[in-house]
């Protein structure tokens, strides 16, 4: 019997080289993540240094150094690297699922899912161990995850996904804050835990939440294979007998439960998931043994890990550790994730240029009219019925009597508070629509909005910055202060974007990545300030006219006035600003400049509504659409009839708020989140089509 014998394999050069430097950066990543726990574990408030750590480790130190070590540091140690890992896989399993560099359980929102379902969970006062509650938190995240995917094209688009995720997270944080003020006692805590920290008492939760993710990671290496063969496209991939479908859901729904693990044990580690991946990408161009999701899986999860604790050294490094206990690991990843996120939009090639104008019916005068009467009608009755309604009900005749000096007490005190508010949620919204009429004109982008290009959260930062370090500040100083902020945010997104041409879905994004480094910033000044002005500084972020008074309305009004003669004005202009390149030159129009003109006038509208009534989102994104829809494309049409939507909608917002639940009240921005969501999702389908 005659016996074959097998050739042994040999190896060429490039692969051992390949094979071998895989390894060693492998092995340099595990002695980086095994470093910074090492730092980790000796940073605190307590007086235990590497010599107190070394001693509990080893069983020589005092019982209260040692208590410290095993029952905080450790932990805390460990969970960043439980958290980090999982949430690196996570990333890097959906990226690949979808064929998207910009999948994450952030973008996806994920996060916000889960958030939203502990949220409900909570207010009905049912008290969930640990477990139950990552499955609630799993069941949330997959839930949204599916529906984003949905919506935005598995593979169809690259941003279109995390424009998706964005709204929806907006759309679903909205809710919860919304649940958190109506039930605070049942969801006392909440908040705190959505910043995301990896703070522990005890190895209870990490030693309860690591086999959950222990086994996501086991799930993930076994369809590993047929992941790899999704990146040769679907028809590839069913030619070797994958099945496609069954392979994607199969992921996402691992993704989707390591990124609940994370979210059970610290809360939303935001954008661990995005950078992870991002920086293992470079690694696996150079060495094809980082191409194997087998392979990319844990090397994934150690940068991860890296990213988490290197992040919590650091904030422990640069702030007193007093103040370090009160920072939200969270703040910094997403600081961090931010700066990724703009990054990652420059260098993405945009399948969606300028957008082209929408096909409007041509309306004739007599619509227009009738349109513009009955807005204005509109407005009127919700003035009206925002005033007469609160937590006190007055008359018309009470609202005669305080005019002409004639009321009592009571009426007066009502009034004087209530009228303002009213002014206040008026004129923002009217700002915040001509805000937005401007800047879609200017970059023909129907998705482009104060809010999501992050000009409202620079408008935010300023008028925070400067509300906690001078409380004394007046009304003119934070709106100034405001308009330098979005002044800044503005001059990055529109800078960034502008040598692209504008693309739409490019602008969008840096102006997602600037929102959120403005979020975070945001969250770090109020933790680090004075309690009573955090308190004060949190009125902004909420979107209230809460505590208005007519000063603070003033320079509200004053921009408003201009931004409307100046529209009006330069109707013409705004035309032919709205539509191709080539036609304003040909008409000798300076195109710079007027774009240039039109995007200061729409920064210092959403600055100056930012200082009177908060952060406001999407009141830019849907009066200008609808008004369009109402009025056709000519902004003389335009202009008036969307300053009537955007004050008849916050106005609204702002009534509904404070009399649905009184006396608690909602902020005006978490009703048009809510209401503007929807609408964001919709354009981005119809888009699509």
């Amino acid at each position: 019997m005659a016996v074959t014998a097998t050739p042994p394999v040999t190896r060429t050069p490039a692969e051992t080289t390949s094979r071998t430097g895989a390894a060693a950066v492998t092995a340099a990543l595990v002695l980086l993540v095994a470093a910074l726990a090492v730092v980790d574990i000796t940073q605190g408030t307590a007086a235990v240094g590497a010599g107190e750590v070394w001693k509990a480790l080893t069983g020589r130190a005092d019982p209260s150094d040692a208590s410290v070590v095993i029952a905080s540091r450790l932990p805390r140690a460990t969970a960043g690297l439980l958290v980090g890992a999982v949430l690196g896989m996570a990333g890097t399993a959906l990226q690949a699922v979808s064929r998207n560099v910009l999948a994450s359980p952030d973008t996806l929102a994920v996060n916000a899912g889960s958030y939203l379902a502990l949220g409900l969970v909570a207010v009905t006062g049912a008290s969930l161990p640990l477990l139950a509650s990552s499955g609630v938190a799993f069941v949330g995240s997959l839930a949204s995850a599916a529906v984003v995917l949905g919506l935005s094209g598995l593979g169809a688009g690259t941003v279109r996904l995390v424009l998706a995720g964005t709204a929806l997270a907006l759309g679903l944080t909205a809710v919860t804050e919304g649940l958190l003020l109506l039930f605070p006692h049942e969801t006392q805590g909440l908040y705190q835990w959505n910043q995301g920290s990896i703070s522990q008492s005890g190895f209870d939760g990490v030693l309860q939440i690591a086999p959950i993710g222990l086994a996501g990671l086991l799930g993930l290496l076994l369809v590993a294979r047929r992941v790899d063969a999704l990146a040769l496209g679907d028809d590839a991939a069913r030619g070797l007998g994958v099945p496609v479908r069954a392979t994607r859901v199969t992921a996402v729904v691992l993704a989707s439960l390591l990124s609940a693990t994370a979210v059970t044990l610290a809360g939303p580690i935001g954008f661990v998931g995005l950078c992870a991946p991002a920086l293992v990408r470079p690694l696996a161009r150079r060495f094809r043994a980082f191409t194997r999701s087998r392979t990319r899986l844990p090397v994934a999860g150690l940068t991860g890990a890296a990213l988490v604790l290197g992040s919590d050294v650091l904030l422990r490094a640069l702030v007193p550790a007093d103040l370090a206990v009160a920072v939200p690991t969270g703040v910094v990843t997403s600081l961090v994730g931010a700066v990724f996120l703009v990054v990652m939009a420059t260098r993405l090639k945009d399948t969606a240029a300028a957008a082209a104008p929408d096909r409007l019916r041509i309306r004739s005068r007599a619509v227009f009219l009738t349109t513009t009467a009955v807005l204005v009608a509109v407005v009127v009755g919700v003035t009206i019925a925002a005033v007469l309604l609160g937590d006190s009900k007055l008359l018309l005749g009470d609202v005669v009597n305080w005019a002409q000096g004639r009321a009592g007490r009571t009426v007066s005190f009502v009034l004087d508070t209530r009228v303002p508010r009213v002014l206040a949620a008026l004129l923002a919204g009217a700002a915040l629509a001509l805000a937005g009429t401007l800047v879609q004109a200017v970059t023909r982008n129907p998705l482009a909005e104060p809010g999501v290009l992050g000009v409202s959260g620079g408008a935010a930062l300023g008028a925070v910055l400067l509300v906690t370090s001078v409380p004394l500040a007046g009304s003119w100083g934070v709106a100034g202060a405001a308009f330098v902020g979005a002044a800044v945010s503005s001059v990055i997104v529109f800078g960034l974007a502008a040598r692209g041409g504008f693309q739409q879905n490019r602008l969008v994004l840096v102006g997602i990545g600037v929102a959120t480094g403005s979020t975070a910033l945001i969250s770090l000044l109020i933790v680090l300030t004075d309690p009573f002005n955090a308190t004060k500084a949190l009125t902004w972020l909420s979107g209230s006219t809460y505590g208005r008074t007519m000063p603070d309305i003033a320079p509200l009004a004053a921009v408003l006035a201009l931004g409307v003669t100046v529209a009006v004005l330069r109707r013409t202009e705004l035309d032919l600003v709205s539509l191709a390149e080539d036609t304003p030159r040909l008409l000798g129009l300076d195109l710079a400049r007027g774009r240039l003109g039109f995007l200061v006038l729409s920064v210092l509208l959403s600055a100056t509504a930012v200082a009177a009534a908060g952060t406001i989102g999407f009141v830019g994104l849907v009066a200008p659409h609808a008004a369009r829809a109402l009025a056709g494309r000519r902004h003389v049409r335009v202009v008036p009839v969307s300053v009537l939507l955007g004050a008849a909608l916050v106005c609204t917002a702002d009534l509904l708020g404070r009399t649905v639940i009184a006396p608690a009240q909602l902020g005006a921005g978490m009703m048009t989140a809510v209401i503007g969501t929807p609408y964001f999702l919709h354009l981005l389908v119809r888009s699509r089509r």
